[in-house]
């Protein structure tokens, strides 16, 4: 009984158990790498990492020289994870830094490493210029020894120590070719110094060339110097963003005193004042005061917004003029300015699709170019001359030299980091390099109705009084502030900005989807739309209808406000239509992009909202489900296709979009379906998002391409091919400074992007 029992309740202890897993958490995380050096050394780190217990995702951004983490914390931690990356050769930071210990950290790699380049330079002119002009002078060769060694092996130390590393676990990278092309060019140039009879030279200048294993280092060490300082550039985004948020607050105290707290130490209801000039710290709500604030740093918007007693203010945005004390409402990693890092960091470390190939290419490229290297050597030896060893040694020196896999580790994450982060300065948050991608590709864009086009809150837009008094305001005041209804809430925040005081009713009714009625005074007073006149018995005059007729023409919902005799006032309430919107929907057209706009509401409504923003095509009276199956009917005609929404009804159809965009003052469901969020919620940011992804991808284009073209041209070239025709064989040093030229032109090209300007 027992063990039939148990195999009954085995399928949902199973689920059970399934469900629980499911249930933990994931952690993501990204944490600083050192020790790389090129493509393959990233790629070195994210398979090491990607076989431990518990990794779900592990991305390497070279670039950044960081590790985005995806792991269960119930099966893997980060101390495991840095003493496999330890024993691979690399390293990884894994305790929490404080502000600035990581640019500390950062400086004095830079620092090391400029060291090494001006002492190395130091040493190797000496060494250039005996080699070129004085070989005559006693002792050349010793001399040149003398000071090529600490050169090669003291201030070039690190190319050996990561190759030998790297050569312990089967692997290779940029700093195996560097040594073995400097080491075997050293070796070489030492054996001939001290044995000069054994290859021919008795009487006459032994070939060393210990100027061209120094050169080497110089050039390579100049290169990662300036390929260090371009790629700091390319994080200067995310850097910015971080130091929007003030290390100090001062708390406003129960006893009215004020106090200056760590912001760290801020929690939800502390009331906190913020002075003229001061950055906000938190995520709160004005309470008291009033000011301007610079918003330009979330939302991209240049000028001022104002704040009053109510609105709502962001962290990292700076207040102006007045002074005011705001509720803190969200704090720590909850702000919006946390979660805008957050994004950018995740979608910086991304890959686009593009990428795919290059991983591909940087697997294989340092075992293929030793290959290569070591065919060209055996070929020289077989086919050359009488001089057939130092040519076959010069060509073997050459290829390993001007061979860059640092060019193709660059050239996507530099523009992915660039193009992220000038969208992060504009307002436009980018969640992952793939909807970057897709974006330069969309042909059509459909947008959702309210609170997209339109602000997605009613105003009161007309207000006709037939018989107008002081008491009456006050009656409808004190009506609507009973009522639940959004219109009513429009009419409430309309009334009380002209400081009308309330009339509290003695009875009230509120009639569903109708409006509502009330007694004040011993008097029946109704507010609602006509159906509820009707009900009443209050029979509009022939020119209130026509008022209201033409106001719902304009797409405005009329309501009545009346007495038990007659109508009393007609009241217009409307979603307005966003300034921004008729202005970004041109853009999109003038790009060839085909605009559509969905709602849920009525067809003549949603007509006149069309035609006021400038959209040819609309569809109306739709649920969720429709608008996803819309979307799902472009996709099958071969459109990429965009879609715009604010709300929880919109977030299937985004989440079937080729690239989707969330309103930033919409329902957090739609930000994290979204790979796209535009901050200020205004329309012109989705065309400047197409126009940031074509650039950048095109930016990704241009570098692959030359990155591919200078190994492809660079390789055969260091190798000899051109020998047999025109007699030039490459000099080492010469593939040298090409070898780091590469690098660095590949990053400049990438920080081109933060100068662009968005069109409109």
């Amino acid at each position: 009984m027992l063990l039939l029992k148990w195999q009954a309740a085995r399928p949902a202890l199973f689920y059970l158990c399934i469900n629980f897993y499911l249930m933990q958490e994931l952690i993501k995380k990204s944490f600083p790498v050192t020790g790389m050096s090129c493509a393959s050394c990233a790629l070195n780190v994210e398979n090491t990492v990607a076989k431990q217990q518990g990794v779900h995702r592990a991305t390497v951004n070279f670039a950044s020289s960081s590790l985005w983490l995806e792991y269960d914390p119930a099966s893997g931690n980060p101390e495991d994870y840095k003493k496999a990356l330890q024993s691979a050769g690399y390293d990884m930071v894994i305790d929490p830094l404080k502000p600035g210990e990581l640019d500390n950290i950062t400086g004095k790699e830079f620092s090391e490493l400029k060291n090494n380049t001006i002492w190395a330079a130091i040493f190797t002119l000496p060494v250039v210029i005996i080699g070129m002009f004085f070989m005559d002078m006693p002792h050349a060769g010793v001399i040149m020894l003398i000071l090529s060694t600490p050169v090669v092996f003291w201030f070039g130390r690190r190319f050996f120590i990561n190759a030998a590393k790297l050569l312990k676990h089967g692997k290779t990278s940029m700093d195996t070719l560097v040594a073995m092309s400097t080491g075997i060019a050293y070796l070489f140039s030492l054996f001939n110094l001290l044995y000069p009879e054994y290859l021919g030279h008795a009487g006459k200048h032994p070939q060393i060339y210990f100027e061209a294993s120094s050169v080497i280092i110089v050039f390579i060490l100049l290169g990662r110097l300036l390929e260090k300082r371009a790629k700091a550039n390319t994080s200067s985004a995310i850097k910015k963003l971080m130091g929007l948020q003030p290390e100090t607050v001062s708390l406003v105290l129960a006893n009215g005193n004020e106090k200056d707290i760590p912001v760290s130490e801020v929690k939800r209801e502390d009331l906190l004042r913020v002075r003229p000039g001061e950055k906000i710290p938190v995520d709160g709500e004005v309470i008291s005061g009033s000011s301007f604030v610079d918003e330009s740093s979330i939302t991209g918007e240049s000028l001022p917004s104002e704040k009053n007693t109510g609105d709502v203010v962001y962290a990292g945005t700076i207040n102006q003029k007045g002074s005011f004390i705001i509720s803190a409402r969200k704090v720590g990693s909850e702000t919006l300015l946390s979660r805008i890092i957050r994004v950018v960091e995740e979608a910086q470390g991304s890959k686009p699709p593009v990428q795919k190939l290059v991983d591909k290419v940087a697997a294989v490229f340092v075992p293929v170019v030793i290959l290569i290297a070591l065919t060209s050597f055996i070929a020289w030896m077989i086919w050359g001359n009488g001089n057939a060893f130092p040519q076959a040694l010069l060509a073997m020196v050459s290829v390993l030299v001007i061979a860059c896999p640092c060019a193709l580790g660059l050239a996507t994450p530099t523009a992915i980091m660039v193009g992220i982060g000038k969208g992060a300065a504009n307002g436009i948050l980018i969640k992952d390099a793939d909807g970057l991608e897709q974006a330069c590709k969309i042909n059509t864009v459909v947008i959702d109705k309210t609170g997209t086009i339109t602000e997605g809150e009613p105003v009161v837009t007309d207000f006709r009084w037939n018989r107008e008094s002081p008491f009456l305001s006050q009656v409808l005041l004190g009506m609507e502030m009973q009522s639940e209804h959004p219109l009513a809430d429009a009419i409430v925040k309309w009334m009380k900005a002209r400081n009308i005081v309330p009339a509290m009713p003695d009875h009230f009714e509120s009639v569903t989807g109708k409006g509502v009625h009330a007694v004040v005074n011993g008097s029946g007073y109704t507010a609602g739309n006509g159906q509820l006149m009707g009900e009443m018995g209050i029979k509009p005059a022939e020119t209130d209808l026509q008022t209201a007729a033409l106001l719902q023409e304009q797409a405005k919902t009329v309501l009545f406000f009346a007495d038990t005799h007659e109508i009393l006032a007609i009241i217009a309430i409307a979603d307005k239509i966003k300034p921004s919107a008729p202005e970004a929907v041109k853009r999109l057209k003038n790009n060839g992009i085909e605009v559509y706009m969905l709602t849920g509401d009525n067809e003549k409504t949603a007509r006149t909202i069309a035609s006021q923003a400038g959209i040819d095509h609309f569809k109306a009276g739709l649920l969720p489900g429709d608008k996803a199956a819309f979307i799902t009917e472009l996709r099958g005609k071969g459109r990429v296709v965009a879609m715009v929404g604010d709300g929880i009804n919109d977030s299937q159809a985004m989440a079937l979009a080729d690239v989707s965009f969330a309103m930033g003052k919409g329902a957090d469901i739609a930000m994290d379906v979204a790979q796209m969020t535009i901050v200020s919620s205004s329309l012109n940011s989705i065309p400047a998002a197409i126009q940031l992804s074509k650039q950048t991808i095109r930016t990704v284009r241009q570098n692959l391409f030359w990155a591919f073209i200078y190994n492809v041209i660079g390789i055969p070239v260091a190798a000899g091919v051109l020998y047999p025709f025109t007699g030039f064989m490459l000099n080492p040093m010469i593939a040298g400074a090409a070898m780091a030229l590469s690098s660095v032109s590949v990053v400049s090209n990438s920080l081109r992007l933060k100068y662009i300007k968005f069109d409109g």
